[in-house]
């Protein structure tokens, strides 16, 4: 398919000013309603996870008083989000007990940490019964990792994920209690665990775009569209290859190929030759955070290959400008 100057640009664009009201808003909404059942907000107020960008965060205390941080994350964080993208993700993280990771034969005594007292299951429980009251019961939905607030004319779509504060220590060895790299850990109603970074990839992805003269987000705004094009127009879309793996799959891509050109049909075209010839090192790749392997399973594998093959044969640029 044959795309001109004009779409690319319309396709790489933010989606307005308004974003940034909505992921307040939506920070809000937690805050408020946790309020309501006894967890008290910073005086601190709303601020910026990381400088010049949505990455909106509140602390609060937990009635027992222990710390909590809210903070919004994933595409609208990042600003990479396209208009299909309707949630605003909310991580509420659990920061005064936490999970750990040391070296070996190191344990939380060599750091003088005690066990403790709050759960992320007593977390995810008290913000369910704070939406629900807030709400009356009325579109609020928990689902195995996450609690999905549907919005309507006063409210906007969230995604809320509970989760622990991750410590990871592994390459601590002054036993300093700060020196970790964070990131959060999922515990699903079902069981297990997921870990993921939110925090680093908001902000390898801002060291990113800025490295990249500001073309690295507009590329990915441009990749997400063209992946919802590309299925309207009856191609079978891998199930593996989500909207944050497209981010990670550009992320991977060396700052040279975004800098080569102005136009962003030709800097798209070059990212997609790029992939194709670098597939024999694609299960190398990393997550658009700088730490998880994009690829764990040769399915995944194999489902990104045949997505930069089968997008590399149909995507065309127009030569003409416009």
């Amino acid at each position: 398919m044959k795309f001109t100057e004009l779409q690319l640009k319309g396709f790489s664009a933010p989606l307005s000013n308004s974003e940034e009201e909505r992921c307040k808003n939506a920070l809000k909404m937690i805050r408020d309603a946790l309020q309501l059942i006894g967890y008290d907000a910073s005086s601190k107020g709303i601020y910026e996870l990381e400088e010049r960008t949505h990455a909106y965060a509140q602390n609060m205390y937990t009635p027992s008083g222990g710390e909590i941080v809210l903070f919004v994350q994933g595409s609208y964080a990042n600003n990479t989000n396209i208009r299909t993208q309707s949630d605003v993700d909310i991580a509420v993280i659990l920061e005064s007990t936490f999970i750990p990771k040391y070296r070996p034969n190191i344990s939380g005594a060599n750091y003088n940490f005690l066990d403790g007292t709050h759960t992320i299951s007593t977390l995810k429980d008290d913000v369910e019964k704070a939406l629900n009251k807030k709400f009356n019961f009325q579109g609020v939905e928990r689902g195995d990792k996450s609690i999905k607030v549907h919005g309507n004319s006063y409210r906007v779509d969230a995604d809320v994920v509970p989760a622990y504060r991750f410590r990871d220590y592994s390459e601590d060895y002054r036993f300093d209690r700060d020196n970790f790299v964070g990131g959060i850990e999922i515990r699903p109603d079902s069981g297990g665990s997921v870990i993921n970074y939110p925090e680093q990839h908001i902000k390898v992805g801002k060291q990113k775009n800025v490295s990249t003269n500001h073309s690295y987000k507009k590329q990915v705004r441009i990749m997400k569209n063209i992946k919802k094009v590309l299925k309207e127009d009856g191609f079978n879309i891998p199930e593996g290859v989500s909207s944050f793996g497209l981010e990670s799959l550009l992320w991977n891509v060396p700052d040279n190929i975004y800098n080569k050109y102005d136009a962003l049909r030709y800097t798209f075209d070059e990212i997609l030759k790029y992939l194709k010839s670098d597939l024999i090192n694609i299960s190398d790749y990393k997550e658009a955070n700088g730490i998880k392997p994009l690829i764990t399973n040769y399915g995944q594998k194999q489902g990104y290959r045949e997505f930069i093959l089968k997008l590399s044969d149909w995507f065309e640029y127009d030569i003409v400008e416009g």
